[in-house]
């Protein structure tokens, strides 16, 4: 899994990618989704500016991957806080938490979309890059992203591997190497690929946004 973004003239990004690589990313944006969770919908004829001061909930989420995505916005990770600590942090996370996995929910349904949309490879912009027009040697598709879905998907690539960077217990990204070297017969293997694939991907995204 190889593929990496480029830019395109006028902003934007692309990247190629194979069937593989398109059936990893989508199943994992599908997964985020199921772990953020249904969003809230408005009931039919209630006011929707009520519905913008809706209360969230005010105690960080027992899942640690969740916990990770939404973490307490004063106090750090490891730090036992104190009572003024834990009031603010609770006050902030009452009111910001719907609007953060309501954003975080449309980023991940902006990748599913983007792969569910991809047309084959071939002709402009085959394989061999965001511009080529020869046909690729494997079958798949080059993706081409807007400004706005690249900063989309750079979102939801973050969420992914903070995800599975809590579920692999990663705390360092010099553990990285000690996880590469893992045998194949460990079952965290496959995880721990997708882990630094997703890795490229997302720093290739941020050098094409800041080129």
């Amino acid at each position: 899994m190889a593929g990496h973004f480029e830019p395109l003239p006028g902003g934007g990004a692309a990247a190629p990618l194979d069937e593989v690589e398109i059936s990893i990313l989508r199943s994992l944006a599908v997964q985020l989704m199921e772990l953020i969770g249904p969003g809230e919908e408005t009931a039919e004829g209630a006011d929707p500016l009520a519905a913008l001061f809706t209360e969230g909930p005010s105690e960080p989420p027992s899942d640690p991957a969740l916990a990770r995505l939404f973490p307490n916005a004063y106090g750090g990770p490891d730090e036992v806080p104190d009572d003024a600590t834990h009031a603010a942090a609770a006050e902030f996370r009452r009111y910001t938490e719907n609007d953060l996995r309501t954003r975080k929910r449309e980023d991940a349904l902006a990748v599913v979309r983007a792969l569910d949309a991809l047309g084959p490879v071939g002709g402009p912009g085959g394989a061999d890059g965001p511009d080529a027009g020869g046909e690729g040697s494997v079958d798949g598709a080059v993706l081409r992203l807007k400004p706005d879905e690249s900063r989309q998907w750079l979102g939801a690539l973050n969420d992914l591997r903070l995800a599975i960077g809590t579920r692999l217990e990663v705390t360092d990204e010099d553990e990285s190497g000690e996880l590469l070297r893992l045998p194949d017969s460990d079952p965290r293997k496959p995880m721990v690929m997708a882990y630094l694939w997703l890795g490229g991907l997302q720093e290739s995204l941020i050098e094409t946004l800041t080129a």
